[in-house]
Parts: C-alpha cells; structure tokens; sequence
C-alpha cells in the first residue's frame, strides 16, 4: 500500500489530493485563483486531517514540477520539500503536461478516435508552454515554448483528431480549431497525478528534497509597474 500526497499549483488554481495505490482518497481544489500561499498547506492539512493521518503516515509526496506561474511553483515546491524533509518523505515530481494528458485520460476527455493529446500551459500573449503526446499518454516530445500561430501542431490536426487541453487552450481555438480537434480549457488537477505518481514511486523516481528546483522552462523577468516607474521597486 502506498499513500502519496500530491501537490499542484503551478497554474492559477491550487490544487491537492492524497492517493492510495493510484487511487484517490480525498482531494482539494482553490474556488479563488492565486491562492497557492494561502491554501495550499491547509488543503493538505485538510486532507489528512479527514483520513486521520499525519505526513509521516504516507510513503511519499509529488509535486508539479512545471512549467508554469514562477510564484506557483515556488510554493509548491517549498511546501513539498518542507514535508518531505521534516516527515522523512521521499519526493517525486511530474511535468504539468504529463498531469494534463493523465488528466484527459482520466477523465474521459478524449474525442473519439483522438490520435494526439497536446497540452496548453498560458504564458504571455499567444505563447504556451506545450508538448505532444499519444492518445495513451505516452510523451512524444520535449517540453517547449511555443508562439501558436496558423502552423502550430500542423501535421498532427491533420492526422487528427487532436485535444488541445489546458488553462491555454481556449485561447488557442481561433488559430487552430477545426473538424479535427477540440479543446477543453482547464488547470491541472491534483486528483490528476495519482496514476502517474504511483508509476513514479514503483520506479523509484525521486527526487531530492535538498536540491530539488521546478522546471520554469524560461528565466522568470520582473517587470516595472507604472506606478514604481520612479520608485526603483520591482513589480512582480
């Protein structure tokens, strides 16, 4: 039997769950965007306060390891080490991509006859942070920046059909909707991990809590504010 706790947070909604043996026993989701500082730790408590269990009663906890919102990430990682480190624990992380096709699959979201999953994390403007898989799940290429133009995933929404599918893909629908694909519009959840996870634990995929850093993918830039133009603070 193994308990993981999981930890997602790198997109506007929060999430996390407790799986057993790939199955989920409890789990939480942020109604609120941007409440990862705020909620994160106490879905957790949450969590296991509703099992009757403590940190130290699971086998291990897994994180999203991005990419996506740098402050995200951040929280989620720092919170998952902190347990690992002080309950003994150890850490695994998984993609958000990967999250986001376990999570079509898990939830059924497939069009018929679907041959590719093409997850959609927003960045800025028309960018998104992307990757192809199969209709199994299985990873077909390396996580990329992308600027989605009339060209983006040509072949593949030719060979269709395709499911675009993340906080990116509606935005995405006018440059690459057609007969052959669909897009579903949604944050990776927590409760999508639990499969993964557990695949992850039984080959001993882990991570170490001590030196552990998400995978922002691109370097985070702060940005000046209008109104600390004059001030000399950082907007971030």
């Amino acid at each position: 039997m193994s308990r993981i706790l999981l930890i997602e947070t790198s997109t506007a909604r929060c999430s996390a769950a407790l799986s057993e043996d790939g199955k989920v026993l409890c789990a939480r989701q942020s109604a609120e965007p941007r409440a990862h500082a705020a909620m994160t730790a106490v879905f957790l408590k949450e969590i296991l306060d509703e099992c009757g269990l403590r940190a130290a009663d699971c086998d291990a906890v897994c994180v999203s390891a991005g990419p996506g919102s740098y402050t995200g990430l951040r929280v989620g990682s720092s919170t998952a080490k902190g347990i690992c480190l002080a309950a003994g624990l150890p850490l695994l992380a998984l993609g958000t991509p990967d999250i986001l096709a376990a999570q079509a699959l898990g939830e059924g979201l497939l069009p018929e006859g679907c041959r590719y999953i093409i997850p959609m994390l927003d960045a800025r403007r028309m960018e998104v942070y992307t990757a192809l898989f199969d209709a199994k799940g299985q990873r077909l290429s390396d996580t990329q920046a992308m600027v989605v133009d009339e060209d983006s995933y040509r072949a593949q929404r030719e060979e269709g059909p395709v499911l675009f599918i993340g906080d990116g893909a509606a935005k995405c629908a006018s440059l690459l909707g057609g007969p052959q694909t669909a897009f579903v519009q949604v944050c990776p959840a927590a409760s999508a991990m639990a499969v993964p996870a557990q695949a992850a634990f039984d080959a001993r995929r882990f991570e170490d809590p001590a030196y552990f850093e998400p995978f922002y993918l691109k370097d985070f830039v702060a940005t000046k504010g209008k109104n600390l133009l004059n001030s000399g603070h950082e907007s971030i």
